[in-house]
């Protein structure tokens, strides 16, 4: 049930839901046409209520927020204020608050199937964020028990999960097939594929696939938890040179296995590289990027974060990539983790991309420069002028 005022706040929330839930059955209320709902009004019937900050002038938002969380056995309710309300409303605490004018799709849908989980009322197998908490079954996947809910995007979730038959504890990684986008097909059927050809790999620098499976409507890969953290983490921590060093080879070593079956990996940077217990470096997440909406790598403050720092120039500016593609981003990823700090930095997604391509190759501190000769062959301008292969990556060492 949505509630708000404003016809297109109502409208907007309901394209956002049946964006993602297309089978949702919405009730849209104005509070001004159609009365202010009654003192006794229970919810009864809803899954979740989203509640606008919209009332007409003689009520006010947070008032109605105030009644709904007070009473016993109401819907979860997901709350859409302004800044004028934003304290007021933490200290009712409804199950969601976002700013009315500043929602983002992906944040929203995440922070609604979290709430739906949460209060168990998700049952429909057309939503990601789905597990039976009273079983502890994913209702998707049969033969694992789902533990707990590790992240989501908008087409995939990602969940810890143990194997019925062996008690092994996976990484359950769920994807959605949106059947009627035309390009959809293709890239279901292309997340497959090389995740196939991920699986057939031994090799300790790359993470292990357990299990591969298809549903009517979803793919699923079990494969190998990691529970070292991931890279981005331990550079936040600070790496020495040994470390640095060490985390290069581990890493170029893994590409050249990944190259030599033809694969790229296109998204490499620290979010996507693991770590175990020992240390030792795993890549995760393969083939999944093609060409990045940049628009969804500003954050709310508009810092930027991911790919846009890691992108090669021909990458950033959506011409053809190969192998060399992946080597200026681990480039990037080495001078990081010599450095603590990004080769190329900006205010804007478009600014990056703009260094990458045109602004010289930073200098290391005296003591790394016995690296600069590497990072200026990794960092190359022109994929020709590049190191060729991972590995020469290791002879330059």
């Amino acid at each position: 049930m949505i509630i708000d005022e404003l016809a297109e706040f109502r409208s907007l929330l309901m394209h956002h839901v049946t964006t993602h839930w297309p089978d949702a059955i919405i009730s849209a209320y104005d509070p001004t046409s159609a009365g202010h709902l009654p003192d006794e009004f229970g919810g009864a019937g809803n899954d979740i209520i989203l509640l606008g900050s919209q009332h007409g002038e003689d009520r006010e938002g947070v008032e109605v927020l105030k009644r709904f969380v007070e009473r016993e056995n109401f819907p979860p309710v997901v709350y859409f204020g302004t800044a004028d309300d934003e304290q007021a409303v933490k200290k009712l605490q409804p199950d969601a608050h976002f700013m009315r004018n500043h929602i983002s799709h992906d944040s929203l849908v995440i922070a609604l199937g979290d709430v739906l989980l949460a209060n168990r009322r998700v049952t429909s197998t057309s939503s990601l964020f789905v597990g039976d908490m009273r079983t502890g079954i994913h209702p998707l996947i049969k033969g694992y028990r789902f533990l707990r809910k590790l992240g989501s995007t908008e087409h995939s979730g990602v969940y810890l999960a143990e194997r019925e038959s062996t008690h092994l504890q996976v990484v359950l990684k769920v994807l959605r097939q949106v059947g009627n986008e035309g390009h959809s097909i293709g890239a279901f059927d292309r997340f497959l594929q090389e995740y196939e050809t991920i699986a057939e790999m031994d090799h300790h620098n790359i993470v292990k696939i357990y299990d591969l499976g298809v549903g009517d409507d979803h793919a699923h890969i079990a494969m190998e938890y990691l529970d070292g953290g991931d890279l981005r983490h331990k550079i936040e921590h600070g790496v020495n040179e040994v470390e640095a060093v060490r985390c290069l080879r581990e890493i170029a070593s893994a590409l050249a296995a990944v190259h030599e079956k033809h694969v790229l990996h296109r998204d490499l940077k620290p979010g996507n590289i693991m770590l175990r217990k020992d240390g030792s470096i795993a890549l995760i997440d393969f083939g999944l990027a093609k060409r990045v909406k940049l628009e969804s790598a500003i954050t709310d403050k508009g810092e930027i974060f991911g790919t846009p720092y890691y992108m090669s120039p021909e990458q950033g500016h959506g011409s053809k990539v190969d192998e060399r593609s992946d080597i200026y981003s681990l480039g990037v990823i080495f001078f990081e983790l010599l450095t603590g700090d990004k080769p190329f930095k900006g205010g804007t997604a478009m600014g990056i991309i703009y260094k990458h391509a045109q602004a010289p190759v930073p200098l290391l501190p005296p003591r790394l420069s016995r690296y600069q000769a590497l990072i200026n062959m990794m960092l190359a301008k022109l994929p020709e002028d590049r190191l060729q292969s991972a590995v020469e990556i290791e002879e330059w060492l």
